[in-house]
């Protein structure tokens, strides 16, 4: 029985280019016909740990937090746009977009790890988020999400006034940090090597058929 390579992927639900760059990793997956030779988790970064409950307007976020002006933004984000149409996935940015709060949706993928369901629960939040205008840090929305992807709501819903729960993501997020994480995606294959951000589809094909022979 070879061993499957061990693929976490640090990133967070409101990122655009954690989820691109997971895309163009499953595609590459996809591609190469090895699914059933990775085992894939994902951890947890907050890209804004300090956000209030009520969230932020995007584009003044952005623009404190990095300095774009609203063109640099528009620019960036019609790009994301178009690599996310590439792999079957809609940003649809809009005026009023807010920025949020994502602790709580970092718990219930801790939670949803323990059923194999964790990318599936996922996609569903950065989906609600990116294309369906739904703000992921309100519990409605993380009820609904838990539900459509089959998970037992009232279970993941108790784990967000658990303590324990929350320090266990805590725990994650200052391990990541540790290990020297600080920005998103990072991508790390068998806790020895890591690549940043959404990298191409070819990037990633060749990193994997490399991997998975040193795996043979």
């Amino acid at each position: 029985m070879k061993e499957k390579l061990k693929i976490d992927i640090v990133s967070d639900v409101v990122c655009p280019w954690c989820t691109i760059g997971y895309k163009r990793l499953e595609q590459a997956i996809s591609e190469l016909g090895v699914e059933d030779q990775i085992e894939l988790e994902w951890q947890p970064f907050e890209l804004n740990p300090k956000m209030p409950v009520e969230g932020q307007n995007i584009t003044e976020h952005i623009a404190e937090k990095y300095g774009s002006t609203v063109e640099q933004q528009k620019e960036s984000q019609e790009r994301m746009a178009d690599a996310g149409k590439e792999l079957g996935f809609t940003f649809d940015y809009f005026d009023d977009m807010r920025m949020v709060n994502t602790f709580d949706a970092h718990v219930l993928l801790e939670y949803a790890k323990k059923f194999g369901k964790q990318t599936e629960l996922k996609m569903r939040l950065t989906a609600s988020f990116f294309s369906e205008r739904k703000d992921v840090s309100k519990r409605d929305i993380l009820k609904q999400a838990l539900s459509e992807v089959g998970l037992n709501v009232q279970e993941g819903m108790d784990l967000l006034d658990n303590p324990e729960a929350r320090e266990e993501v805590k725990k994650a997020e200052n391990f990541w940090q540790s290990m020297g994480v600080s920005s998103v995606p990072t991508i790390v294959f068998n806790r020895k090597s890591a690549l940043t951000g959404a990298q191409p589809v070819a990037v990633f094909k060749q990193a994997l058929t490399e991997l998975l022979a040193e795996n043979e």
